[in-house]
């Protein structure tokens, strides 16, 4: 009775746990040592993926350095107890939470030196160095200080400088220039305009003596020419005139799209503008004669009259005939005489003459030729054809349902626009300048991302991470149900209550009382009663058996249990024998 009350205030949890803990001493060993395994595995992995999860992500320090400055680098940041990973590619990684803190203290030291060396090249000079020598450092030193100043802008991520001095000669004629090569490595997706490269080519130039522009070459990194032996590219146009045509075209673009936003909205109107440009440079010289005019307005250049008198009567002269024996004319200017001079006896300088003198004048006149010379010059950068087009979105307007939906525009709107894009551009018809608008639904920007898509795109993007975390899932799903679970069912499992007999029943004695109570049959034993004897029962007619029989129950249910074991876990039936076989019983 004591025992039953001390069993009875024995909790559950303890009476479960004691169980367990003799069930797994009861264990094969080779259970014993796959069960404490599997337990350190999966310990192992939690612990392992709580490590890797809390690791600091690395972020890049620096890219495509080269090798000497790396070691500089990695060293530098060893000093400063700074975790770092290296990369391919010349790549150098830190914590996220440090990259800007490891770049300005690198930068106070100096790191990265870009690969070249500058002036500082000159500080430590050796005694006794030679001329060649200290020529050569001097061309390294300019050369990186260059490589320094050109990395200062926002677009070049490295630059490299090729400097070729040629050795002077004292004959002027053997005399040659310098030359010089920068190749550029931009950030990826950063380009260069004329301008910068310009820019570039004049710093290199004024920092080399006798260095022209000419002889200075730019490439990037994938070997395309950015700097140009002349203005012109290889089509023979020239780029400032390109870049004025383009400037030209978006400035109409933007004057049409500014008065047209208001109206419809931003996003609903695009326009395109073609303007024919004439850079042709035409100097013209011409000179005119207008044709003649009267005597009256004409301006007198010079005028010079003859006048002679003659001693009788006049002589008949010319060809013999009828026209030489005609009277002569009356005088074609008036003949003015002074006073008190009578007909036919004063000359025009008032000189009188005889009745018999004659009169002879000639008058020759010269006049001013009018003439005009004009020296026209045509200016560059006339426009000489302008053509426009011009797509006006559908309006959206709600319909009788109250759904808002595209709505083409009336003619009305049509003629407007068109009026206002023609004022807007200075639409000249002579010309030829032509516009076309047209109002069409523009297709929706915005196209929905499906559910699919957005899977597709994570799986993508994090494949590697994704793939990690599924071998680690799979690893411990395999130790935690394959491995730990069948051996802890095993051991918590409650034990069977009473043994049944081979009829099912249960095995009772004398009184009705259950006899037989179950132990671990995993081993091929069962505890049959106290001390692990069988204890007698009744035979099915109520009357009790022998202890013969009993022994003989129990060898058969133990052998039915053995039975059971084999079909159900052979492995462990063969582990089993294998360790009878073994022992020194």
């Amino acid at each position: 009775m004591a025992d039953l009350a001390e069993q009875n205030a024995t909790p559950v949890w303890r009476t479960r746990l004691n169980d367990a803990s003799d069930r797994f001493k009861s264990l094969p060993n080779n259970k014993k040592i796959l069960f404490l395994v599997a337990l350190a595995a999966l310990f192992s992995v939690i612990v392992g993926a709580a490590v890797l999860n809390r690791q600091p992500s690395y972020k890049i320090l620096f890219s495509n350095i080269a090798d000497r400055d790396g070691g500089q680098v990695t060293a530098a940041l060893q000093q400063m107890n700074i975790p770092y990973q290296l990369g391919d590619g010349g790549t150098v990684s830190v914590p996220a939470d440090k990259v800007y803190d490891a770049r300005l203290r690198l930068a106070a030291q100096g790191l990265p030196k870009a690969g070249g060396v500058g002036f500082e090249l000159m500080d430590n000079q050796k005694f006794g160095i030679s001329q060649f020598a200290e020529q050569v450092n001097y061309q390294r030193a300019i050369e990186g200080e260059l490589a320094r100043t050109i990395e200062a802008i926002g677009s070049v991520e490295s630059a490299r400088i090729h400097i070729a001095i040629p050795k002077q000669s004292v004959f002027v004629r053997d005399q040659q220039q310098p030359t010089a090569s920068v190749m550029l490595n931009l950030f990826r997706g950063r380009t260069m305009d004329q301008g910068q490269v310009a820019g570039i080519v004049h710093l290199v130039s004024s920092a080399v003596p006798n260095l022209p522009v000419k002889n200075v070459t730019v490439v990037d990194q994938d070997g395309n020419m950015l700097s140009k032996l002349s203005d012109k590219d290889t089509a023979g146009m020239d780029q400032t005139q390109l870049g004025y045509v383009r400037q030209v075209e978006d400035g109409y673009v933007k004057r049409i799209e500014s008065i047209l936003e208001p109206i419809f909205g931003q996003g609903n109107i695009h326009a395109q503008v073609t303007a024919n440009v004439d850079f042709s440079e035409v100097e013209q010289t011409s000179e005119s004669y207008r044709p003649n005019s009267t005597p009256n307005p004409s301006a007198t250049r010079s005028q010079q009259i003859v006048e002679r008198l003659g001693s009788g009567a006049a002589n008949a002269g010319g060809v013999p005939g009828a026209l030489s024996n005609q009277p002569p004319s009356s005088a074609s200017a008036p003949i003015t005489l002074p006073p008190g001079a009578a007909p036919g006896t004063a000359t025009l300088s008032g000189q009188a003459m005889g009745q018999s003198g004659a009169l002879e004048r000639d008058i020759t006149t010269n006049y001013e030729v009018d003439k005009t010379i004009q020296h026209t010059k045509m200016p560059q950068g006339v426009v000489k054809r302008l053509s426009a087009a011009v797509v006006v979105n559908y309006r959206k307007m709600p319909d009788k349902t109250g759904e808002v939906k595209p709505t083409p525009l009336t003619a009305q709107e049509i003629q407007q626009i068109n009026n206002l894009v023609k004022e807007t551009m200075g639409y000249n018809s002579q010309r030829g300048d032509t516009l076309n608008v047209v109002n069409a639904a523009f297709a929706d920007a915005a196209v929905p991302v499906t559910m699919q898509e957005k899977v597709t795109d994570y799986l993508s993007s994090n494949a590697s991470s994704l793939i990690k975390y599924a071998l680690l899932t799979i690893a411990v799903l395999y130790l935690l149900f394959g491995v730990v679970r069948p051996i802890v069912k095993d051991l918590v499992k409650p034990q069977d209550a009473v043994k049944k007999g081979p009829d099912g029943k249960p095995l009772t004695d004398a009184g009705g009382r259950l006899l037989a109570v179950a132990g671990d049959d995993e081993a091929g034993t069962a505890a049959a009663g106290a001390g692990g004897k069988a204890v007698a029962g009744t035979n099915p007619d109520g009357t009790p058996e022998s202890p013969k029989d009993a022994q003989m129950r129990q060898y058969n249910l133990n052998l039915e249990a053995a039975r059971e074991l084999v079909k159900s876990d052979p492995r462990m039936a063969a582990q089993i024998i294998k360790e009878w076989i073994s022992s020194d019983e």
